[in-house]
């Protein structure tokens, strides 16, 4: 089974590749990144361990992969 991470670590990296927490509501926190007229916006829920199909989905809004995301952990 893959290595599963907390919100906080992944929120952590996501801030690291240019993205902005802009509000939460409840447990959910929203980061957004603008690059020129592209824009993303990543819904990370706040749980201590974040499964794997969420974990994908939140690669795949960041659109980044897994690797590049690990990139911004270390």
């Amino acid at each position: 089974m893959p290595k599963l991470y907390s919100a906080r670590v992944i929120i952590h990296a996501l801030q690291r590749a240019n993205f902005e927490v802009i509000s939460q509501k409840g447990s959910h926190i929203k980061l957004h990144k603008k690059e020129g007229e592209k824009s993303s916006t990543v819904i990370v829920p706040n749980h201590k361990e974040i499964a794997i199909g969420t974990f994908n989905s939140i690669l795949k809004q960041a659109g980044i992969t897994r690797k590049v995301l690990e990139e911004f952990i270390r």
